[in-house]
């Protein structure tokens, strides 16, 4: 079976300002206002919890690794509660997934998001019946860019390795495929936009619409 496997944040979803904004509820909780710009510091947010809250104390000027980690289940409880506010599905996303499943692909999610916050918001927007696998950050003792949360996604969702696609948008994603010896396409709507070419990809990905035929081009 041929398999695409996705990443969440940044790929099939644009969560960028509902997780700025569980990291300025800390903020505000410590006294410092909205430290982040849910804009400008988009492409952070798609970093994770903790590169948001180094980033913010940075700006406080207090680079405390220590205050990271005590404020970072702070963060996961503000953004559970909140997890689908601003939070939406990138254009075409479904129907890209529906295509390449009634033409017999598996599909699958392999995102370095918490796996139990990737569950629920896949649930809340509708779309967790779409994917045969969920490989999060706590699946494995490891995380991307290790490739054993994707290959474990692949097999998850019922399909042979050397017979997959990983599409993200990040340099974690491109590193990802490169160590699974899989083809990658990168999103070029996501937080880095076309500046993702410079990882040279397998193939850019403009627009889910295009996804069906990019597939099967690299799955051939």
């Amino acid at each position: 079976m041929r398999t695409v496997i996705f990443d969440l944040d940044g790929t099939l979803a644009n969560t960028s300002a509902d997780l700025i904004a569980a990291a300025n509820h800390c903020f505000r909780a410590m006294g410092a206002g909205d430290l982040l710009d849910p804009t400008l510091d988009a492409g952070t947010a798609f970093l994770g919890g903790r590169a948001m809250l180094r980033l913010g104390l940075e700006r406080m000027g207090q680079p405390d690794e220590a205050m990271v980690n005590a404020q970072y289940p702070v963060l996961l409880d503000a953004y559970e509660g909140a997890i689908d506010r601003e939070t939406y599905l990138y254009p075409g996303a479904v129907k890209a997934v529906e295509a390449l499943r009634a033409a017999g692909f598996c599909t699958g999610v392999c995102t370095n998001k918490p796996t139990r916050l990737a569950d629920i918001l896949l649930t809340r927007l509708g779309v967790r019946g779409l994917f045969a696998s969920l490989v999060g950050a706590d699946t494995l003792p490891v995380r991307k860019p290790d490739p054993a949360p994707y290959l474990l996604s692949v097999e998850q969702a019922g399909g042979q390795v050397a017979r997959s696609l990983l599409v993200g948008d990040t340099e974690t994603d491109y590193r990802t495929a490169r160590a699974a010896g899989v083809p990658v396409a990168l999103v070029t709507f996501g937080p880095e936009g076309a500046h993702v070419a410079r990882f040279a990809p397998d193939a850019l990905l403009d627009h889910f619409d295009d996804l069906p035929t990019l597939a099967n081009r690299l799955l051939a």
